[in-house]
């Protein structure tokens, strides 16, 4: 196989970064990326009341099963990814993602048992991690260093807004076509559209990767085994974002799997925990259009602090409310402050790792973010089925206001705001 950086690409003379220069690939690649999003969108609200009601499954661990699975192959596929990426394109490994997602649908409509739901997730969570950070690395391959807050709050944003709007249309056509046909048609209909605009419009960004290096000092090379300590632990700014998008997604994956069961508990109609479980990530999905950009003008490091600080008040809320309308303010609130975090955490990454390795880097910090799907569901399983549902989102709660301290006592500030003096 041939490396795509000796594949017919344009010149270098005829290779810009930039945002504005790069528009059209950029605008399609955040399309594909709300085809990412929608894939994941649809189980928002549907899975876990599959469990219950189609399987029976009473015990909150047994039914967050299938987050861990997807959280474990998700943050491995990430890993993967941004490996592979470096050395046989991009495109490639978009393309490749999106065949792991057509089976699931299927999988899902046909499963005779809980089992089977599960390894679609695990399916569903390699499409997840190939497609998502290929669209990241995509992007940050593109605009180059100058507007990669704003990059990767657009790209964050279409994929969240598409999360909020499958799982709000999901819940109300699984009143009418019921829970696995739901499922099923929307999952066929999101995975071969992906697909289609990937094979046939998305183009190789790995030689605009190559342009960046040549401008960029610092540049020699690193094993992977040196990319993985620094990410994970050597490098204060880039332990200190890892360990934050691991909590964050540990938060996300309690809210995925227990909130819906919670409400339902409480008495609330399929509907209204449809509208619950699309208004956090629209408003995630939303604001990070705002905080994206926010963050290439005043720095990354307050903006991820406060942002878990944020989060850990909503989920406070999500405990102490016991009405519909309060909880509403509580998902507002816990995706206000996941909306200040998300794309900030990647253009942190960005920030740090040269050109040569920054898709490893994106890699190993994804290999963390997701692998907090895993944690989350299984800290939050165990202790709902334990303690009861509202000690479990508490303490998820605890732990990410500990996130929000660690970022603000460890992280050094890795941007240099625009318009700062040199």
């Amino acid at each position: 196989m041939r490396s795509p950086s000796h594949t017919a690409q344009p010149g270098a003379s005829a290779i810009r970064l930039g945002l504005r220069a790069n528009w059209e690939q950029f605008a399609l690649l955040v399309a594909v990326n709300a085809f990412v999003g929608a894939t994941v969108g649809i189980e928002r609200v549907l899975l876990p009341l599959l469990a219950e009601r189609d399987f029976g499954l009473a015990s909150r661990a047994a039914i967050l099963s299938f987050i861990v699975s997807f959280g474990l192959v998700k943050a491995m596929a990430n890993l993967f990814a941004g490996r592979i990426s470096e050395q046989w394109g991009r495109k490639k490994v978009l393309v490749a993602g999106w065949l792991f997602a057509l089976p699931v649908p299927v999988i899902i409509l046909f499963a005779p048992s809980w089992g089977w739901v599960v390894l679609a997730n695990m399916l569903l969570g390699i499409n997840q991690g190939l497609c998502w950070s290929t669209t990241v690395i995509m992007k940050i391959d593109l605009v180059g260093p100058e507007r990669r807050g704003l990059a990767m709050g657009l790209n964050e944003a279409s994929g969240y807004l598409a999360v909020s709007a499958a799982a709000f249309v999901s819940g109300y056509l699984a009143g009418t076509l019921g829970l696995r046909e739901t499922l099923f048609w929307m999952g066929e209909i999101i995975a071969v559209s992906g697909l289609l605009l990937s094979v046939l419009f998305v183009r190789e960004s790995l030689h605009h990767v190559h342009v960046e290096a040549r401008q960029t000092a610092g540049g020699h090379k690193r094993s992977f085994a040196e990319i993985l300590l620094l990410t994970s632990w050597k490098d204060r700014a880039l332990f200190s974002v890892s360990q934050a998008g691991m909590v964050n997604n540990l938060n996300d994956g309690m809210a995925w799997g227990l909130l819906p069961l919670y409400f339902a508990s409480q008495g609330l109609s399929l509907e209204r925990i449809s509208f619950l479980a699309a208004l956090y990530p629209a408003v995630w999905g939303s604001m990070q259009l705002v905080t994206g950009g926010l963050s290439d003008r005043t720095g990354r490091k307050w903006m991820i602090a406060l942002g878990m600080l944020v989060q850990a008040a909503g989920i406070a809320l999500f405990v102490a409310g016991s009405s519909f309308s309060t909880w509403a303010v509580a998902a507002v609130l816990l995706g206000l402050g996941t909306a200040m975090v998300y794309p900030t955490l990647l253009a942190a990454v960005g920030d740090v790792a040269h050109p040569s390795w920054r898709a490893s880097a994106v890699g190993v910090y994804r290999l963390w973010r997701d692998g907090g799907y895993s944690v989350g569901a299984l800290l939050a399983g165990g202790l709902a089925d334990a303690l009861g549902v509202r000690w479990a989102i508490g303490a998820i709660g605890g732990l990410t206001f500990l996130s929000g301290i660690i970022v603000a006592t460890v992280m050094y500030e890795t941007h240099r705001p625009i318009g700062a003096p040199q």
